[in-house]
């Protein structure tokens, strides 16, 4: 027998009650199933809702095939996305940040996953953010598979939103890009960044309380143009690879240049990169002036105007530029690869003027 009374009752407490509210979660999943439906390509089993995403390899696709997974976030720009309530674009960034560091291995990524969270679930407001990462997922020609929406009262002040995303892709053993691969005499292969992509956004807010996010730059804003989302190169490179010997890649994020194109160089090479190969978007000028950053810093904080380097023979280095172009890609020889004084020294960069 119940022993609760009336006024027991009145005290009940319930999920929505402490700040949750499933059934906006379950409205987000409606809105949302036309976008993700969207990204599904051969090997995806069923829909979202399970317990867990499916995907089946196609038979006879791979021989040997390994598996390449990613993960990572959007960073402190979420914040500049948050403060400008424009979440539209921050889910590109996402999806960009995990497959391009999978496609440099020769890879080709099949599904992604997101984790969104907030403090209180705006239904609107995380389609808006899941739309924008269903939109990358489609320039990636990867399945989104699945994710989590999590609402957490207490963990977020209001309005504010944090993003994590896993890729996974396949490439067989064979074809699988690996610094060994890399000669001395090989050139590199620079193709142009939309802007700072995701990196580098702790300084750049801290530069922009020295102007106005709101101060017309280009065709926009200042604000809007950093707000630009990460390229994705996902269906270049493959091309690419299909079709030419590619001996290197390297997606230049954090670190820059300086400390990304070593990760994919063996030890004793030394990347010769020549700085007036290119012409940075003028966001970068704008962060080296406004900011008083130094070029050292620059370099080690941006991509400066490169967002993924090509390390292929320099036989090879014409047809590869031309095929990007095909794609809508700015692409343009930035250096080479030389042989360090010492054989067992650690590969590093040479910048040149």
């Amino acid at each position: 027998m119940s022993h609760m009374t009336d006024d027991t009752l009145s005290d009940a407490l319930a999920y929505r009650d402490a700040g949750v509210d499933i059934e906006a979660g379950n409205r987000l999943v409606d809105v949302i199933k036309p976008s993700v439906r969207r990204t599904h390509r051969p090997g995806v089993i069923g829909g979202i809702g399970g317990f867990g995403g499916l995907f089946e390899l196609p038979e006879g696709q791979w021989t040997q095939p390994v598996f390449v997974s990613g993960t990572d976030g959007v960073g402190t720009k979420l914040r500049l996305a948050i403060d400008l309530n424009i979440p539209d674009t921050v889910g590109i960034d996402l999806v960009a940040m995990c497959v391009n560091d999978i496609v440099v291995t020769g890879a080709e990524p099949l599904w992604f996953l997101d984790y969104f969270a907030t403090g209180k679930l705006d239904v609107d407001h995380a389609a808006r953010v899941i739309q924008g990462i269903a939109t990358g997922c489609e320039q990636a020609g990867v399945a989104l598979l699945g994710g989590e929406t999590a609402e957490m009262p207490g963990m977020y002040q209001a309005g504010d939103f944090d993003l994590a995303g896993f890729a996974v892709g396949v490439v067989d053993k064979p074809k699988l890009i690996q610094p060994s691969r890399v000669n001395h005499g090989d050139v590199i292969i620079g193709i142009a960044s939309s802007g700072p992509h995701s990196n580098g956004y702790s300084l750049i807010r801290k530069i922009l309380e020295r102007d106005s996010v709101d101060a017309p730059f280009g065709e926009s804003t200042l604000g809007e143009t950093l707000l630009t989302p990460t390229r994705i190169y996902v269906k270049p490179l493959l091309d690419v690879v299909a079709h030419h010997d590619v001996h290197g890649m390297a997606h230049i994020t954090g670190g820059g240049i300086t400390e990304n194109l070593p990760r994919c160089l063996p030890a004793g090479c030394v990347a010769r990169v020549t700085e007036s190969a290119w012409k940075p978007p003028e966001v970068f000028d704008w962060l080296k002036r406004t900011g008083n950053v130094t070029d050292e810093d620059m370099w080690l904080t941006f991509n400066c105007g490169i967002g993924m380097a090509l390390i292929v023979p320099a036989s090879d280095s014409a047809e590869v530029i031309k095929r990007l172009e095909t794609h809508g890609e700015i692409a343009m020889q930035i250096g080479e690869i030389a042989a360090a004084a010492d054989a067992t020294e650690a590969a590093s960069v040479e910048r040149l003027a």
